[in-house]
C-alpha cells in the first residue's frame, strides 16, 4: 500500500502482525549469531554445546534461527492477505516469538539447558506450521500446500539434529542442516518464481509482462530434488556437476526472461534480480567443483548469503514498508548500503579464498564483519517502522 503523506505513528504495534517481531528478531539474532560464529573462529572458544561439530551449530542457527524467522514472519503475513483470516496476533503471536527467542538463547548456554532449549524450538516449528496451515486449508487454497509441506521437514529435520544432539541418531545434525539448507533454497526458488514477476510488473513505471516458462519450472524442481538427494545422500555422484550446470542455465535463462531495465530505479526490485544471480553463481561454482576444484563449501556460501541473505533482507525491506502503510518505493537510503555491504560479504567469502586462499580465515573475518554491518543498518533503519502502528492508522 501507498500513501502520499506520511504521518507520525505513536504507540507500540509490534504484537500487531507476524513480520513485526519475526523481521526484527531476524535482523538483531543475525547480528548476534554471525558475531558469535566470528569469535568462535577466530578464538577456537566453545560457545555452543558439545556433540556436535561447532560449523554444523553455526549452520543451525543461521537455518532455524535466522532464516526460519525471517519465513515465519513473512508467512503469517502473507497467509492473512492470501486467506483474508487473521494469523496470530497480540499476546498468541507474543508467545510464539518468546519460544523462538528462548530456543536461540537456551542453545548458546551449554549441554544442560539443550534438552528444555531443543523442546522449545521443536514446539516453536510446530506451533508456525500449526498457524499457517490453518487458514490455507480453511480457506482450501490447495497452491500453497507445497509451502506446508516444506514447513513440516524443516520441523522434522530440526527434530534429527536434536536427536543426534543427545546421541540418539548418528549423522543427523549433517542431515539436518543440509536437508535444512536446500529445503530453504527450494522455497525461496518457489516465492521468487511466483514474487519477482509480479513484484516487477507493478514496480516498474511502463507496462511490461513477464512470463514463466512451465518448460523451465518443471526442470527445475525435478533437478533440485535430484541435486539435494545426490548431496544429501551420496547417490548419483558422478552426474551431480552435470545437474548443477543444468541448474545454473536453467535460472539464468529465467532471469533473462525476467529482466526489464525499470528494476535500477527500484533498490527493491533489483536487490531480488541480484540476490538471484547469486544463487544462479552458487549452481556453476557447485558445477565447477570437480572440474576446477573450487571447494563446495565456497558454493554453499554464494547461496547462503547472496542467495538467502539477499533475498531475506530484501524481503523483510519491501514487506515491511508496505505492511506499514509505506511506499514500498521509497526505502530508506541505508537499505541500498545494506545490498552492497552484503554483496561485498559475499565476493569476500567466496572469491577471496579463491584467489588468495592461504589467508581464508581472514576472508572469513571479513565477510562476517560486512554481513554485521549490512544488518545493523537494516536493523536501525528498520526497527521503528517495525515498532511503531501503520502510517495510515489501519490495524496490522
Amino acid at each position: 500500500m501507498t500513501i502520499d503523506a506520511e504521518q507520525p505513528a505513536t504507540g507500540f504495534a509490534v504484537w500487531n502482525l507476524g513480520f513485526r517481531p519475526f523481521f526484527l528478531g531476524a535482523g538483531v539474532f543475525s547480528i548476534i549469531s554471525i558475531g558469535l560464529w566470528l569469535f568462535v573462529y577466530s578464538s577456537r572458544t566453545q560457545v555452543y554445546p558439545p556433540g556436535i561439530a561447532v560449523t554444523l551449530w553455526h549452520a543451525h542457527e543461521m537455518l532455524f534461527g535466522y532464516a526460519f524467522a525471517v519465513i515465519a514472519g513473512f508467512l503469517l503475513t502473507a497467509v492473512k492477505n492470501w486467506t483474508g483470516l487473521q494469523t496470530p496476533h497480540r499476546a498468541p503471536l507474543a508467545g510464539l516469538f518468546g519460544l523462538w527467542v528462548v530456543a536461540r538463547v537456551l542453545n548458546h548456554l551449554g549441554s544442560m539447558p539443550l534438552a528444555i532449549g531443543a523442546t522449545v524450538d521443536v514446539l516453536f516449528n510446530c506451533l508456525i506450521v500449526a498457524a499457517v496451515s490453518a487458514p490455507i486449508l480453511k480457506t482450501r487454497q490447495w497452491k500453497q500446500t507445497a509451502i506446508i509441506g516444506k514447513l513440516v521437514l524443516l520441523a522434522i529435520l530440526n527434530v534429527f539434529f536434536y536427536l543426534d544432539a543427545f546421541g540418539f541418531f548418528e549423522h543427523g545434525a549433517f542431515y539436518a542442516v543440509y536437508g535444512a539448507f536446500y529445503t530453504i533454497l527450494a522455497l525461496i526458488l518457489m516465492m521468487m518464481r511466483r514474487l519477482i514477476p509480479f513484484f516487477v510488473e507493478r514496480g516498474v513505471d511502463y507496462k511490461v509482462t513477464l512470463r514463466n516458462s512451465k518448460f523451465l519450472d518443471i526442470a527445475s524442481l525435478i533437478l533440485f530434488v535430484e541435486l539435494m538427494i545426490s548431496e544429501l545422500f551420496a547417490v548419483w555422484v558422478g552426474p551431480t556437476r552435470w545437474v548443477a550446470g543444468a541448474l545454473f542455465l536453467i535460472h539464468l535463462a529465467r532471469l533473462v526472461i525476467w529482466y526489464t531495465p525499470g528494476i535500477w530505479r527500484r533498490p527493491l526490485l533489483w536487490s531480488l534480480y541480484l540476490a538471484y544471480a547469486m544463487l544462479i553463481i552458487g549452481f556453476l561454482l557447485f558445477a565447477l567443483n570437480t572440474l576446477l576444484g573450487i571447494p563446495k563449501l565456497l558454493a554453499l556460501h554464494a547461496f547462503a548469503i547472496g542467495g538467502i541473505g539477499v533475498i531475506t533482507l530484501s524481503m523483510m525491506a519491501r514487506v515491511s514498508l508496505g505492511h506499514s502503510g509505506r511506499n514500498i518505493h521509497e526505502p530508506p537510503f541505508v537499505v541500498s548500503i545494506a545490498f552492497v555491504l552484503l554483496t561485498a560479504a559475499v565476493i569476500t567469502r567466496v572469491v577471496g579464498p579463491i584467489v588468495d586462499g592461504a589467508h581464508y580465515s581472514r576472508w572469513v573475518e571479513v565477510s562476517g564483519g560486512m554481513w554485521i554491518l549490512a544488518f545493523a543498518a537494516f536493523t536501525a533503519a528498520y526497527a521503528p517502522i517495525l515498532l511503531k502502528p501503520r502510517v495510515d492508522g489501519a490495524y496490522g
